[in-house]
Parts: structure tokens; C-alpha cells; sequence
């Protein structure tokens, strides 16, 4: 407990306002950027890359023919500005050749998935934390309290949501997925829907294709518990420095706190979240090409150098930053709304 104490002088909220909080704040933040889940996804799968002499990687685009072709060539690491270009480009292709609805792709299960994850993270967090501060520090909250409510919300969430993740990737997946099985261009009917998927995985792989990258999402307790952590001390400075309670400057601390924490935890913890799309992809010609957390790492290693461990990255910080700044704000915009407290608990 190397952190000052800081005690909670307001009311708790009522265990049920983070859980509508959370799912509120989730469900905002997911239609915002969902064109940004599905380019990052896309990245991240090696069913959208191959090399290319240069070492760079092109991102496949499905052609009506059934031929793949290089649409774009993801920047090396060392140049991030065209990195983000790049990601730009990317949703100008699949706006142009798949139509606006694909930039949507897998937002349906994403929101049933969104919805209660966030509302049962921000759930298992909010009432966490005072619940181990109660019984095991004296009513007081330090960042070993928060590290520990957050990583178990991070373990609670990840158990109760895999499926509907697996669900969205095998959606978001499906254009290449179709390409190189047989190629023949097919999007959403290879797969017909969610409720196809949900039997196809069934039929294919039983119960527990729907675990599939469970173990790379417990790995990536790491990032939420990085960014609660910087959350809440960010609020804790923000409650030191402002003067005054201006509404717009109180959302506005909240916004930027969220997202800088975000953003930090993301380029810290970010491999987890490649190797979990390769482990959730579908089969291809009936067979599954990673199987394993361990055998996945050391296979992109391999084939495709460390480099792709950072595949989607723009992408992916493009959407999960806004997105931050969006859920926190709105979340503690409901607890404030609820009355119970001032939002700076």
C-alpha cells in the first residue's frame, strides 16, 4: 500500500448504476468506432495478409473473380504517421468495394457482447473495489485496491463474454476466410448471420469453440487493470487541480483521463490482442492453423517476425482510445446523474 489513501467521503453508488453505466457507456462507445474494430480485426488476421518482397504486408481485398488483391501495404514500424494513413485508406477500400454496411461488420453481436461486458466490468470493478476496501484496508481505496478489483473484473468478463467474441471475429473474418477456402468471394452468407456462426462453431468444434482465445483474453487482464489503475489516478488529480466544478471541464478531465489511460495500457499490453484473433479465425479447409496461446506466438514469430505482433495497431488505438474517453465520461456522467456521488469516489 505504498500509495496514499484516499477515502471515499460521498455515498457508494447503488451496485446496479455501474452495471447501467457500464453498459451504456459500452454501447455509445462500440457504434462510434466499430469501422475501426473491423479494420483492426482485419489487420490482425493473417486471413487479410501476405508478404510481399520488401517486407512489407498487403491487406487482401476479395475480388469479385475470387482473386485476393493487395489493396494497401501496411507501413513499417517505424513510420507511424503512415501507419494511420494507411488505416484510412483501408476504410476507404472496404467502403468502396464491400459497401458502407461492411464498415459495420459484427457491430450486431459486438453491441450484445459490448453491452454486458462493459456492464459487467464496470459492475465487478465499482462494487470490487469497495467491497475489498471494506473488509481489507479499512474503508480506504489505494492503487493496490484498485489493481485488485480491476483484474478481477478483467478474469469475470472475459469468462462471461468469450462466445460472443468468437462470434464476431469468425463475422468480421468472413470475406477472407471464404477467399481462401475456395476462393470465391462470399461475405456474410459463408457464414449466414450470427445465429449460423453460433451453429456452424457448434457443429465444427463443439462447446468449447466458443473459448476459443480465452487464454490470450486472461493475458489481457493485464491492460484493463493498467488502465483502471491510470484512470483512477488521474481522477485523483484532476479532483487536486481543478478549481471550480465546471461541468464541460469536469467531462472534459474525465474524457482525457480515460482515454491517456487507454492509450498507455494498449501499446503496453497490445501482442494479446493479435493472438487472440488468430486463435478465434475460423478453419480454413477444415482445419484450425492456431490451436494453442503458446504454439500461436511462436508460429507468428516465425512466419511473420515480431513486426506482427503489431498488426492492426493504428487501428486498434484509432478506436479503443475514443472509445475510452467516450465510456468513462458517460459512465461517470450516469453516476453523477444517479446522485449518489460527485464522481470523483
Amino acid at each position: 500500500m505504498a500509495n496514499a489513501p484516499s477515502t471515499r467521503s460521498k455515498p457508494a453508488p447503488k451496485y446496479w448504476h455501474h452495471l447501467a453505466g457500464g453498459g451504456l457507456a459500452g454501447m455509445c462507445g462500440a457504434v462510434v468506432t466499430a469501422p475501426f474494430d473491423v479494420v483492426k480485426t482485419r489487420l490482425q488476421s493473417d486471413l487479410f495478409q501476405q508478404k510481399i518482397v520488401g517486407a512489407d504486408v498487403g491487406v487482401l481485398r476479395a475480388g469479385a473473380n475470387g482473386t485476393a488483391t493487395v489493396v494497401a501495404s501496411a507501413p513499417h514500424v517505424g513510420n507511424p504517421f503512415r501507419h494511420f494513413a494507411e488505416t484510412g485508406h483501408i476504410l476507404r477500400d472496404i467502403y468502396r468495394t464491400e459497401s458502407f454496411r461492411a464498415l459495420f461488420k459484427g457491430l450486431g453481436p459486438n453491441l450484445v457482447g459490448i453491452i454486458p461486458a462493459r456492464g459487467i466490468n464496470f459492475f465487478t470493478y465499482g462494487n470490487g473495489k469497495a467491497v475489498i476496501a471494506d473488509r481489507y484496508n479499512n474503508g480506504q481505496e489505494n492503487s493496490l485496491v484498485h489493481l485488485t478489483a480491476a483484474a478481477l473484473a478483467g478474469i469475470v468478463t472475459g469468462t462471461c463474454t468469450n462466445p460472443i467474441w468468437v462470434v464476431k471475429t469468425r463475422l468480421q473474418l468472413s470475406v477472407a476466410a471464404a477467399t481462401q477456402a475456395d476462393g470465391k468471394a462470399r461475405t456474410e452468407r459463408m457464414l449466414g448471420g450470427s445465429w449460423r456462426t453460433v451453429k456452424q462453431i457448434m457443429r465444427e468444434e463443439g462447446f468449447r469453440g466458443f473459448y476459443k482465445g480465452l487464454s490470450a483474453s486472461y493475458l489481457g487482464v493485464a491492460e484493463g487493470t493498467i488502465q483502471w489503475v491510470l484512470y483512477e489516478q488521474s481522477k485523483k488529480f484532476n479532483a487536486h487541480s481543478e478549481g471550480g466544478e465546471d461541468l464541460l471541464q469536469w467531462f472534459v478531465a474525465l474524457a482525457t483521463g480515460g482515454g491517456a489511460a487507454k492509450l498507455v495500457a494498449s501499446l503496453a499490453t497490445y501482442p494479446h490482442e493479435v493472438l487472440r484473433t488468430r486463435l478465434r479465425q475460423p478453419r480454413v479447409n477444415g482445419a484450425l492453423k492456431y490451436t494453442g496461446l503458446l504454439q500461436t506466438f511462436r508460429l507468428v514469430l516465425k512466419e511473420e517476425g515480431a513486426r506482427a505482433l503489431y498488426g492492426g495497431l493504428s487501428a486498434h488505438l484509432l478506436r479503443v482510445v475514443p472509445n475510452a474517453a467516450v465510456m468513462f465520461t458517460i459512465y461517470e456522467g450516469v453516476l453523477k446523474w444517479c446522485g449518489d456521488n460527485d464522481g470523483r469516489r
